[in-house]
């Protein structure tokens, strides 16, 4: 299966857990219908991409990145490439690269949806994002990537300003997500 295609069936397989959320599931599959390279960063008006936050291995904390162009505490995250074969594969290479930590483990997902517009093609472009959570083994120590500013734990509650809702609703997610009973 291709990463295109990937995208399609985890979308069509998702159930929006807020009727936002369902809006989008269905923007996200008709901008993959009408864009083959709808993977891609090339692709405009937009392009989907994966983000993860990571937790802490018992979910009290959220690992964030002071992004330098939005100049915001975010997830890890970014975008696509040519050579990934899935999202969940693109959310786990983003979430290591950026946070330096090793033995992610990818709780299942997608947890949430996200469009933002970015600066990749200006004057307009947008994110079609795919959100997950992740968690690092006890005792993980993140490292600072060059795509970061700074990189601090930050209990799921008190997540600091600048930031945006999603990041606060997918760190909320994630910490649910690993008390699931699925997960056991």
């Amino acid at each position: 299966m291709t990463l295109h295609g990937d995208a399609v069936a985890v979308l069509k397989g998702w159930v929006a857990p807020s009727a936002e959320e369902e809006v989008l599931r269905e923007e996200f599959l008709a901008h993959l219908d009408g864009h083959e390279d709808a993977m891609l960063r090339e692709c405009v008006p937009g392009h989907l991409t994966a983000t993860t936050a990571v937790l802490s291995h018992d979910g009290a904390m959220v690992l964030l990145t002071l992004h330098p162009k939005a100049g915001k505490w975010l997830p890890m995250g970014g975008h696509c490439e040519a050579s990934d074969i899935s999202l969940a594969e693109v959310a786990l290479r983003e979430a290591t690269e950026e946070s330096g930590i090793s033995g992610l483990r990818l709780l299942p997902g997608p947890l949430a949806l996200d469009r933002h517009e970015v600066w990749c093609h200006p004057p307009r472009c947008w994110h079609f994002d795919v959100e997950y959570a992740a968690v690092a083994p006890e005792g993980a120590q993140a490292v600072i990537s060059d795509e970061s500013l700074d990189l601090r734990w930050f209990p799921i509650g008190e997540i600091p300003q600048p930031t945006d809702e999603a990041t606060r609703r997918l760190a909320r997610r994630g910490h649910f997500a690993m008390d699931s009973p699925v997960l056991g």
